[in-house]
């Protein structure tokens, strides 16, 4: 199936050129990280993960919803081809919340050849992804208020980010050139496996009008301006209201969706 780019450019709001360089790299970026959300609620409802181009134009673009990183990731990557750019497909352990030894390599970035550079492309790596290129050189992103890096260590591509205001570790990856189904492996742990967190909890992050919000199973995090503000969701009759709101998409069966690491979920 070819790429609807009309459809896409549509869902991310881009009007800017079509042509393969950093300035358009950029741009789709940046818009495709303010549109489309990050969110794991069809794992939750037991359903398939389409990786095909077909399944992934039809959730994210013609059904507004969000995803995780392989479907981010995979869309976004075959957008880029379709304009000229020469895109690497890899895979990476996330270690925000565990030690490299303990974890997967379950998280897909891209990365970029464009104008003498090396880019990592990262658009599904939720509330704490870049929404700019960053640069395969150890220099900091964006120019002024730097929140990614890649530092390489050894053998590896350790990625830092800004979490909770502070420079942390986010995903360690050997950057060698992985193929399709790789992913299609990692994707079916990712939404089978009982180790995988992302069969557990509710993750689920939103650029918005005023800044960003996270849900973490009930809790819910607003990152605006003026600061940060915590809530914690009565039951998934709001979940639903929220994501309606914010995410921009309505999807009833949230009032049901079985959630087992939040018990006493009415």
């Amino acid at each position: 199936m070819a790429v609807d780019l009309d459809g896409y450019f549509a869902r991310i709001g881009w009007a800017g050129a079509r042509v393969p360089d950093f300035a358009t790299l950029a741009g789709v970026l940046w818009a495709h990280t303010q549109k489309i959300p990050f969110e794991n609620f069809d794992v939750l409802l037991g359903r398939k993960i389409r990786l095909d181009l077909e399944g992934l134009q039809a959730k994210l673009v013609a059904g507004r919803r969000g995803g995780y990183c392989f479907e981010h990731a995979t869309l976004l990557g075959a957008v880029l081809e379709e304009l000229g750019f020469a895109v690497q497909r890899h895979a990476s352990r996330v270690v925000l919340m565990l030690p490299v030894t303990e974890v997967v390599r379950g998280h897909m970035f891209l990365s970029v050849a464009v104008e003498g550079a090396v880019f990592v492309v990262d658009p599904g790596f939720g509330a704490v992804g870049a929404r700019v290129p960053v640069p395969v050189d150890g220099n900091a992103v964006p120019a002024g208020r730097p929140t990614h890096r890649i530092v390489r260590e050894g053998e590896v591509y350790v990625m830092h980010v800004t979490r909770q205001g502070e420079p942390a570790p986010g995903w360690v990856s050997t950057m060698e050139v992985e193929n399709t189904v790789d992913f299609e492996m990692a994707n079916y742990w990712t939404v089978s496996h009982a180790a995988s967190q992302f069969t557990k909890i509710v993750m689920a992050s939103a650029v918005t009008a005023k800044g960003r919000v996270n849900v973490m199973n009930r809790e819910v995090t607003r990152m605006e301006a003026d600061g940060t503000a915590k809530e914690v969701l009565a039951d998934r009759r709001a979940l639903r209201a929220l994501v309606a709101a914010e995410f921009g998409f309505d999807l009833p069966e949230l009032e049901t969706m079985r959630v087992p690491a939040v018990e006493g979920w009415r």
